[in-house]
């Protein structure tokens, strides 16, 4: 089924040589035809003209001696055999003796006398004359006529040998012509049937070697697919071994992160558990300045564990180790908690930290969404000096909406989508220092493997509005056969918060 639609487009290759040949050869046996007829005619011509001349200036000899009263005779004798037409005329154009088939006018018999030869047109056709005097006592002059005809001598016989000829040549240079596009066409077949043998699946990716068969172009396309396979192999060869390198490095990264997570975390957790006893008062009471300096050791060690949480969650993203367990959970009574905890930071900075909303259930790892909100609802508090941050949880079609607002400084248009990148960070250079620029990349992340997305609506000086979209239903199972749909973006937007 799939050879015939090949073989149709492939057909007028092999006939297009010999047809060319075909075409050229006829148009130049027609025109070897036609300038052999012309040539011809232009020799007929010619020879009637030569034969008017010797008739004319031989038959005026004859007259010139025989008596006016046989002059008739003699002409008309003549005329008989030699077939052509003879006419004695006066000077003034006046007839005497009439050897023709018609006779011409007076004015045209003047015409041919001022001319003395050429061509002209009798009853008989068209006709070469000469005019030839006489007898210089009598003004007598003799016109003879010799019919040219239309269709020289010997012309079809011409046409008839030229066409052989043409027959005979373009034949076998068709046949030539058709036995080269054979084998050039088999050449080509077979630089083709051995491309798609290496286009299989099945097939050696580097491809092996097409055999140079010929010297023609076709096998110099040959040989130049050869050089390019060459350097295809070359560089699958690089490929691999580039490949091999950054999988080994992945690995590498990955056992170096996880054990540093575990050098890192020992200590840390040490640290933040004395700081916990001690701040319990268990040995004994503490001084003011003690306290408050085993508070800022606690706050220190809490952020040195988030930014390694941080580095870690992004290194399973990127290698796609992170994996969800997602079930229907209700999203509000994890934003209450997110809420509680946040509360004391909000409190220290004068803000008021508000939740509203009712019960919505999205199909979602209840882990990662109270570290979505959590992260969102973080940055809030850190960016804004004064005012509030609201967060407000409502089912909406097919899913769950999270909206957080805050009165900050607001985003510049042109960072709505950077926010979103790793490690970067807007607002002044103190709050930059706060944390790592992890945040919002690892959210919308997150966000999207739930298959949900993240919106931003934000002017300086009026505060930002993020609103956090996620599906209350599980995913089809995919079948084999269905693309894998690219994750949702977020939609980042420059409208005025309401």
């Amino acid at each position: 089924m799939t050879d015939f639609p090949a073989r149709r487009r492939q057909v007028p290759f092999l006939v297009l040589a010999p047809s060319l040949v075909v075409v050229v050869g006829v148009l130049a046996a027609f025109l070897m035809a036609a300038l052999g007829t012309r040539e011809l005619g232009i020799q007929s011509d010619q020879a009637a003209a030569l034969r008017a001349k010797l008739l004319a200036t031989t038959m005026s000899e004859r007259l010139r001696a025989t008596p006016e009263e046989d002059r008739a005779a003699l002409l008309e004798r003549a005329a008989r055999r030699s077939g052509a037409e003879l006419l004695l005329v006066e000077q003034s154009g006046n007839v005497v003796v009439d050897g023709t088939q018609g006779v011409q006018t007076k004015p045209q018999i003047l015409r041919l006398l001022v001319d003395g030869d050429g061509e002209t047109r009798t009853l008989l056709g068209r006709s070469r004359y000469f005019a030839a005097p006489v007898d210089a006592a009598q003004p007598l002059s003799l016109l003879a006529f010799v019919v040219a005809p239309e269709v020289p001598f010997a012309g079809g016989s011409l046409v008839v040998s030229v066409a052989l000829l043409a027959t005979l040549l373009v034949g076998a240079a068709a046949l030539v012509a058709l036995a080269l596009a054979r084998d050039v066409y088999s050449d080509v077949t077979f630089v083709e049937r051995r491309i798609a043998e290496m286009a299989q699946e099945s097939a050696d990716p580097a491809g092996k070697p097409v055999p140079v068969r010929s010297v023609d172009q076709v096998g110099l396309l040959a040989a130049s697919f050869n050089v390019l396979v060459d350097r295809f192999a070359a560089a699958e060869e690089a490929y691999r071994q580039d490949l091999t390198g950054a999988q080994n490095y992945d690995k590498e990264r990955s056992a170096f992160l996880a054990a540093l997570s575990h050098e890192l975390r020992t200590p840390l957790n040490a640290i933040l558990g004395f700081a916990d006893v001690l701040l319990a008062e268990v040995d004994g009471p503490l001084s003011e300045e003690a306290r408050e300096n085993l508070s800022v050791i606690r706050g220190s060690g809490e952020h040195l564990r988030a930014l390694i949480d941080d580095i870690l969650d992004l290194s399973a993203l990127e290698s796609g180790e992170l994996r969800l367990s997602s079930r229907s959970v209700d999203v509000y009574p994890i934003a209450q908690e997110v809420v509680r905890e946040a509360a004391i930071a909000a409190s220290a900075k004068g803000l008021a930290l508000e939740l509203s909303g009712k019960p919505a259930f999205a199909y979602a790892d209840p882990r990662r969404v109270r570290q979505i909100i959590g992260n969102v609802v973080g940055n809030a508090i850190k960016f804004t000096s004064k005012g509030s941050v609201t967060v407000r949880v409502d089912p909406r079609d097919g899913g769950v909406s999270i909206a957080i607002a805050d009165t900050g400084p607001g985003i510049a248009p042109k960072d709505h989508e950077a926010i979103f990148r790793e490690f970067f960070q807007t607002g002044d250079v103190r709050r930059q220092r706060v944390g790592t620029g992890l945040g919002l990349a690892i959210t919308r992340r997150l966000v999207q493997m739930h298959r949900g997305f993240i919106d931003l609506r934000s002017q300086l000086g009026r505060g930002s509005l993020f609103t956090i979209v996620l599906p209350s239903q599980a995913p089809p199972e995919p079948r084999p056969s269905d693309p894998i749909p690219p994750p949702a973006k977020s939609r980042p937007r420059s409208e005025p918060i309401t």
